[in-house]
C-alpha cells in the first residue's frame, strides 16, 4: 500500500504543472469544471430526463387516445374525421395503411433518452405491435401500430416529446465559463507578472548584474518581498562598498611597509642573506595579494558582453608561458555577459593551479542556450575524490599535490569558487581524461 501510495505521488508530481501560473490557472479551472460538471448531471437527471419522461407520456397517452377512437369508428368508413380530430386536437398526422408486415426495427442511438422514454411509455399503454422510429426525420417522429385490419402511422412533433431547448443551458454553462477563465486568465496573468519581474531581479542580482528598473509591484505580500530584496540588495552593496575601502586602506599601509623592506634589502647589497630576504619578501607580497583578493571578493566590476573564445586563448599563451604544453578551444556562441575579469581570474586560478602540478594542460570551453561551461584538464596527480570538496577550504593545501615549497597561498581554489558563485554557477572537480584532474566551471547565462 505504501509503494502504490508513493508510486502515485511521484505520478502525480511528474503530471502535475511546475509553474505558478499554470498551478494557479489549475486551482481556478478545477473547481470550475467540476462545478459545471454537477451542475450539468443535475440539470440532465433531474430536468432533462424528467421532462422528457412525462413529454414522451403525454404523447403515448394521445397516441393511445388515437388508437382507441379508432377500435370504436366502424372498419367500413372513411377515417377522414379520426385524421382531422386527430390533427387538430393532438397535433398528431394519422395515416391509415393496409395491413402489411411492420418494418424491421431500425438501429437505436446509444445516448438517446427520448427513444428509450417513448418506446417505454407507448409500451405500456398499447398492446397492439408498435414500431418506433425516432431517427429518420430530424423534427418529427414515426410511430408504426399493427392492428386487425390496418397500419396506424402517426406522425408527432419530436418537440412535443422530449425537452428541446436544453442546448441553450448547456451554451449558457459553456459560454460563462468561457467568460470567466477569460477573466482568470487576464487576471492572473497581471498578478503573477510581479513575482516573475522579483525573480528575474534576483537572479539578476546573484548574477551580479546591475538591477535598474526593478519597482516593487502586486499584491501587498508581493510588494513586501520586492522592498524586502531592495533593503537586502542595498545592506549587502553597502557592506561590499566598506569592505572594499577598508581593504583598500589595508593594502596600501602593508604596500608601503613592503616597498620599505625592498629599499633598506636594496640598501644592504648582495649577498646570500639579501637574497634570502628577498625571496622571502616577494613571497610574502604574493601571498598578501592573495590574501587581500580572496577577502576583497567582487570589487564591484559590471557584468558585459565578453568573447569567452578570446579569453580562453588568452589563458591558452599564460599557461603556455609558464611552461606548460597546453591546448584551447570553445564551442558556441562566444559572446557572454558576465564580469570578464573576475571570470578570467577564475579559470586563470584553475589554470595555474594546473600548471604548477602538470606538464599539459587543455582548456575547454563551451556555451549552450542555458550555461556556460569552461573546463581546465591536465595530466598531473590529480585530487582524490573524497578530499574534491575540502580543498575548497582557504589556506588548505593538500601535502600530495600542494605543499609549502610550490609558494602558494591555498585560496586558488576558493577564489574561483567564490567567483563561480557570484555569477550563479559553480566550479566542480572530477577525474580528466588526460589523467589528472579536471576542473569545470559551469555559469547561467
Amino acid at each position: 500500500m505504501k509503494d502504490a501510495n508513493t508510486r502515485f505521488a511521484a505520478w502525480f508530481n511528474r503530471v502535475t504543472p511546475k509553474g505558478l501560473y499554470p498551478r494557479s490557472l489549475l486551482i481556478i479551472v478545477t473547481p470550475m469544471v467540476i462545478l459545471q460538471s454537477v451542475v450539468a448531471f443535475v440539470f440532465m437527471e433531474r430536468h432533462y430526463n424528467t421532462v422528457t419522461r412525462r413529454l414522451s407520456a403525454a404523447v403515448s397517452q394521445d397516441i393511445s387516445a388515437v388508437v382507441a377512437l379508432y377500435d370504436l369508428l366502424p372498419k367500413d368508413r372513411d377515417f377522414t374525421e379520426l385524421r382531422r380530430v386527430a390533427w387538430r386536437n393532438l397535433a398528431l398526422n394519422v395515416t391509415v395503411l393496409p395491413p402489411d408486415p411492420l418494418p424491421p426495427p431500425g438501429p437505436k442511438p446509444f445516448f438517446s433518452v427520448l427513444d428509450s422514454s417513448l418506446s417505454r411509455e407507448i409500451g405500456r399503454r398499447i398492446q397492439q405491435p408498435v414500431w418506433i422510429d425516432t431517427v429518420g426525420r430530424s423534427n418529427l417522429i414515426e410511430v408504426r401500430i399493427k392492428m386487425d385490419d390496418a397500419v396506424l402511422r402517426i406522425f408527432a412533433p419530436r418537440n412535443a416529446a422530449y425537452a428541446s431547448n436544453s442546448h441553450i443551458f448547456i451554451l449558457w454553462m459553456v459560454g460563462t465559463s468561457l467568460v470567466l477563465l477569460t477573466v482568470a486568465i487576464l487576471f492572473l496573468r497581471n498578478q503573477i507578472r510581479p513575482i516573475e519581474n522579483l525573480a528575474d531581479a534576483a537572479e539578476a542580482f546573484g548574477k551580479g548584474r546591475d538591477v535598474e528598473n526593478f519597482r516593487p509591484r502586486g499584491a501587498r505580500e508581493v510588494r513586501r518581498a520586492a522592498i524586502a530584496f531592495l533593503e537586502m540588495k542595498r545592506r549587502i552593496e553597502r557592506q561590499i562598498e566598506q569592505r572594499t575601502t577598508m581593504l583598500a586602506g589595508v593594502s596600501h599601509d602593508m604596500r608601503t611597509i613592503l616597498t620599505r623592506f625592498k629599499l633598506e634589502l636594496a640598501f644592504l647589497g648582495e649577498g646570500p642573506e639579501t637574497e634570502a630576504l628577498k625571496k622571502d619578501v616577494d613571497e610574502l607580497a604574493g601571498m598578501l595579494e592573495a590574501y587581500l583578493a580572496f577577502a576583497r571578493g567582487d570589487p564591484g566590476e559590471q557584468a558585459a558582453l565578453t568573447d569567452m573564445a578570446a579569453l580562453v586563448e588568452d589563458l591558452r599563451l599564460n599557461a603556455e608561458r609558464d611552461g606548460a604544453v597546453a591546448e584551447a578551444s570553445f564551442m558556441g556562441p562566444p559572446l557572454v555577459e558576465v564580469k570578464g575579469d573576475q571570470l578570467k581570474r577564475c579559470v586563470g586560478n584553475l589554470v595555474n593551479n594546473a600548471v604548477r602540478h602538470a606538464t599539459r594542460v587543455a582548456i575547454t570551453g563551451t556555451r549552450d542556450a542555458r550555461w556556460l561551461m569552461v573546463s581546465v584538464d591536465d595530466d598531473g596527480p590529480g585530487i582524490p575524490e573524497e578530499k574534491r570538496e575540502e580543498v575548497f577550504r582557504p589556506f588548505l593545501r593538500l601535502d600530495g599535490a600542494r605543499n609549502q615549497d610550490d609558494g602558494g597561498s591555498g585560496l586558488g581554489l576558493s577564489i574561483a569558487r567564490d567567483i563561480a558563485r557570484a555569477h550563479g554557477g559553480e566550479v566542480i572537480l572530477a577525474d580528466s581524461p588526460l589523467g589528472g584532474l579536471r576542473a569545470t566551471v559551469r555559469i547561467p547565462v
